[in-house]
């Protein structure tokens, strides 16, 4: 009885989760064109110090700084989504292909939604590109979810199987 209450408990917890970081999307999505470039504008200051600070010879151009972390902004955010995604899927009792597929689908429409959002926002604009982006960081989340799961659970058998003897 414990235990099937703590597993529905991490089910809530890791869709929860889910929700939060989606709703972090949204909120960053629903931010005016000018309120987007500050904040692309300040990580890019940063990104733009280390890499002077590592290669004070080389010369950046900021717009191309600028492009990068905004891209990489994306990737990662759906990467990280999906990750969480395939572990709510998972502790919800999803197993196997099917857990990555619903993971990966929830993901890609979410993208799909988040830039039909940004159509309606002022000085903000949907991407077909930003979609695929999206949904490269959502494949590779799952497919670094898989190998770390896979590695884990590798490593728990050999450990069983070492105290069993």
């Amino acid at each position: 009885m414990q235990f099937q209450i703590q597993k529905k408990w991490f089910s809530v917890v890791s869709w929860g989760l889910v929700v939060g970081w989606m709703a972090l999307i949204f909120f960053l999505s629903s931010q005016q064109g000018d309120q987007s470039a500050d904040l692309s504008g300040g990580i890019t200051e940063i990104v733009n110090k280390i890499v002077e600070q590592m290669a004070p010879e080389a010369e950046f151009n900021m717009d191309e700084i600028s492009f990068f972390v905004r891209k990489n902004a994306h990737f990662f955010a759906y990467m990280l989504l999906a990750i969480l995604t395939l572990k709510a899927v998972r502790r919800s009792g999803g197993h196997g292909w099917w857990s990555m597929g619903v993971a990966f689908a929830i993901s890609v429409l979410y993208a799909i939604s988040d830039e039909v959002h940004q159509l309606y926002v002022p000085g903000r604009s949907g991407q077909v590109s930003d979609v695929l982006l999206d949904s490269m960081g959502a494949l590779a989340g799952i497919a670094i979810y898989a190998l770390l799961s896979r590695s884990v659970s590798r490593k728990y058998k050999a450990k069983n199987n070492i105290r069993a003897n």
